[in-house]
């Protein structure tokens, strides 16, 4: 696996991401602002006692998470690149592809999609069962939205197999599980219990595999 991902040098925005790496300097105080506007989403959901809506959001927060670590593994085990990573304007990279701008619009993503999901899980959209549909809709749409950011400069794919023009497996693993825990929490009804277990779950292992990483030097 390995041979397969290291293939030449450090590229140039590489080195440009590691730069401003957790550099505190770059704060913006419009980062306040988007943590209001985080909060408050959360906290009407939190008044209409929608605790299913709440645990998927932050279900898909960490999946999120889980990934970016594993990006930041991929870069440190390679000496190479990460599959994805951030450069330009930002008020904190926190990961080598992530930055506190991603974080904030991924902390309300989870809730916007769910709140889209039919009441019903047996719905079809288009013929097909409507958590695929959504689930596959949502990951495109979002997948496009990278290839912009590409485009402009901002955001980089390395790899040959992770980058244009083989971005049904950006969609699968990029997205889609995101989407996909989301939408498994989120259907788990009313049993919060449940779904608190499974956030837990995701969290501590989040926890362990960000203690781990963070002591051998890999994030």
């Amino acid at each position: 696996m390995i041979d397969l991902l290291t293939t030449a040098a450090v590229p140039d925005f590489v080195r440009e991401a590691q730069s401003i790496l957790r550099d505190p300097s770059n704060f913006s105080w419009t980062m306040v602002t988007l943590l209001g506007l985080v909060i408050y989403v959360y906290a009407v959901e939190v008044g209409r006692g929608r605790w299913d809506i709440v645990l998927a959001g932050i279900a898909f927060l960490m999946m999120d998470a889980f990934n970016e670590m594993v990006n930041s593994a991929i870069f440190h085990l390679t000496d190479r690149a990460p599959l994805w990573t951030v450069t330009g304007d930002t008020s904190y990279l926190i990961l080598i592809g992530l930055s506190i701008e991603i974080v904030l619009l991924f902390a309300i993503s989870g809730v916007a999609f769910v709140k889209q999901l039919p009441e019903d899980p047996k719905q079809k959209i288009l013929g097909m069962p409507n958590r695929f549909a959504l689930v596959a809709f949502f990951s495109i749409f979002c997948v496009l939205v990278e290839i912009v950011l590409v485009e402009l400069g901002i955001f980089h794919w390395d790899y040959w197999w992770w980058n244009k023009p083989f971005i049904p497996l950006i969609v699968i693993f990029g997205y889609g599980t995101f989407f996909a825990v989301a939408a498994w929490v989120y259907d788990m009804g009313k049993n919060t219990s449940k779904q608190v277990k499974v956030v837990g779950v995701m969290a501590a292992t989040n926890l362990v595999l960000g203690l781990a990483l963070g002591l051998v030097g890999w994030l």
